[in-house]
């Protein structure tokens, strides 16, 4: 019995050091919104809609992340498809896209810069 679990136990290490694991790869979905500052608005918001509509996502699309038993994220390996790990991967962008729109103000009416009193 001890062998088995020393067996296992290696098996686990050798599969989260190979840059395989799930922990590893969904943290890489995340991205920066900095990114997508210099885009002007309406290419961001066209950009957004066509990858949420390629991948059949909302557009208010977070990341997510899988809850692996008992801290074994970094042992765990990545079993998810592909189509799902690009799901996963445009539901991030989408996020770093809705992050910059929503810190300029994009695709919101201009505020009155000046406060005038009714003629």
């Amino acid at each position: 019995m001890r062998w088995n679990m020393m067996i296992l136990a290696s098996c686990l290490a050798t599969a989260g050091c190979v840059g395989n694991s799930m922990s590893e790869r969904q943290d890489a979905n995340i991205e920066s919104s900095l990114q997508y500052d210099t885009v002007p608005c309406d290419q961001l918001l066209a950009q957004r809609n066509g990858l949420a509509q390629q991948y059949n996502l909302p557009v208010t699309v977070k990341p997510t992340f899988s809850n692996p038993a008992m801290g074994f994220g970094p042992f765990t390996p990545d079993m998810r498809s592909k189509a799902k790990r690009d799901s996963d991967k445009a539901s991030g962008e989408i996020d770093a896209m809705n992050r910059s729109l929503e810190r300029r103000d994009c695709g919101k009416p201009d505020k009155q810069k000046k406060f005038a009193l009714p003629s």
